[in-house]
């Protein structure tokens, strides 16, 4: 597949590094020369500096035969722009753009991005993705990443061991023998930095990361087992009221369950705008850093503290400091993926990452075969894919233990009708079943074609 990638910031980086591994031809274009010099320097990609609304540069990227443009920019104009050139002059099959204005997202105007308007198949909100892994991590806060699956019946996690964990140094096997009854997988784990797919006589040990997915009713019996609290969150504070923590309230408002919300916002106009939005949330104009500020919206007796400001320090401090105030559970947003190392030290509880939450949602869109969703793992260390499988599709009609996966693959959840099965060796994939699939990332390619079954793209 050839695509061109416009905009080589983080998110084009990544999405450039994912497509490029898997053997497609990626031409990457920004206006900015030292960073077309470190991707072309570092990943297997082409590189065009320039601006990539104009025409000659996208047919100097090689759009007259390209199959996909990803418009990543950080200008949502320039993104609509780009789109509309590979359609109306290179008639580009399939097109994406970043979009973060929440006025070009409303749902009013949603008749804006047909054919016949603006040419856009798929439209990426890094605010609205973010809002939504936010809840999720509001709904697993013993877990340090979280992703739904199967339309909700499946919940991936992640979970850090401590040395009170009561199934350390226990072989996977035995455990499966345990606890029989129970829909849960472990699917990866990392240790001192390495993450690995486990084998049925790996251990788990005290500070490992564990990847497991598990059906939704057994999530909370499966945190129990692993030694974590699964206390609802009811009380909350959120630090930073702009896009981000907007939306979170509203979802927290809109729910069926009763929250206590609290913002924290330091901007007096974007505080006012958003008392005047929602309507059960108690809107505080302050500092989230400021330790009296935190005493006003009573930290001390929060559940959790969600800090999702545009600065990545000012949400780790926050964090910290309502931590050590009394608060339970602790999330914060990073944008510098470096800073992740220093959540287990600081007892930061969870975290969000806009770039991985945006190529999740991209990657979804660019995956061979019948791919639903696509979560990218880590700083793209891994994907689970979940993927329908047909009657022509490589794996269909095989037992498990017959497919040919590889070590780093591992075969989490089939879905047969409204059946949830726990696989295992004997268990057969039909047509029909739905699967999630955990991969580490250079294996992806080998996922793809037990998957693909023509040239189609999703």
């Amino acid at each position: 597949m050839k695509v061109i990638i416009c905009g080589a910031g983080q998110v084009g980086w990544q999405i450039a590094r994912h497509l490029s591994g898997e053997q497609n031809s990626v031409t990457i274009v920004d206006s900015d020369p030292d960073l077309i010099r470190r991707a072309t320097e570092n990943i297997d990609v082409q590189g065009v500096a320039g601006f990539a609304s104009y025409p000659d540069v996208l047919e100097q990227a090689g759009a007259r035969d390209a199959d996909m443009i990803i418009a990543a920019t950080t200008s949502d104009e320039v993104n609509m722009v780009v789109c509309q050139i590979a359609h109306s002059i290179f008639s580009v099959p399939r097109k994406i753009a970043r979009l973060r204005s929440q006025s070009y997202l409303n749902a009013i105007y949603s008749d804006l991005y047909r054919q016949d308007h603006l040419p856009i198949d798929v439209v990426i909100s890094p605010e609205r993705e973010v809002a939504e892994a936010a809840l999720q991590r509001l709904a697993a806060p013993a877990a340090f990443d979280s992703e739904t699956f199967l339309k909700g019946d499946a919940q991936f996690f992640g979970i850090q061991l401590t040395s009170d964990c009561p199934v350390l140094n226990t072989p996977l096997k035995q455990l499966t023998d345990l606890f029989s009854t129970l829909r849960t997988l472990v699917l990866g784990i990392r240790r001192k930095g390495a993450l690995f797919v486990p084998t049925s006589e790996d251990q788990m040990f005290c500070d490992d990361q564990v990847y497991l997915i598990s059906q939704k009713d057994d999530v909370s019996r499966t945190m129990e087992i692993f030694g974590k609290k699964t206390q609802k969150q009811e009380r909350i504070i959120i630090i930073g009221g702009g896009v981000v923590g907007l939306a979170v309230a509203k979802a927290l408002e809109a729910s069926s369950d009763r929250y206590r919300i609290k913002i924290i916002e330091k901007n007096r106009q974007v505080a006012e705008h958003a008392a005047a939005t929602l309507d059960k949330t108690v809107v505080i104009n302050g500092d989230g850093l400021d330790l009296d500020i935190l005493a006003e919206a009573n930290v001390s007796h929060s559940d959790a503290i969600l800090a999702v400001t545009d600065d990545d320090r000012t949400n780790l401090l926050a964090v910290v400091r309502g931590k050590s105030e009394g608060c339970d559970v602790g999330i914060a947003l990073f944008n510098d993926p470096s800073l992740i190392s220093l959540m287990t030290p600081l007892k930061i509880d969870a975290h969000l990452n806009p770039r991985a939450t945006t190529v999740s949602s991209i990657l979804r869109h660019v995956r061979h075969g019948r791919v639903r969703q696509v979560y990218s793992v880590g700083d793209a260390e891994a994907e689970v894919i979940e993927a329908q499988i047909l009657s022509t599709s490589p794996i269909s009609g095989k037992l498990i233990k017959d497919i040919e996966l590889s070590a780093g693959v591992m075969i989490g959840v089939v879905k047969r009708g409204v059946n949830f099965i726990k696989p295992s060796g004997s268990t057969k994939i039909l047509d029909g079943d739905v699967v999630v699939i955990f991969s580490l990332s250079k294996y992806v390619p080998e996922v793809e074609k037990l998957l693909q079954v023509s040239i189609d793209f999703f």
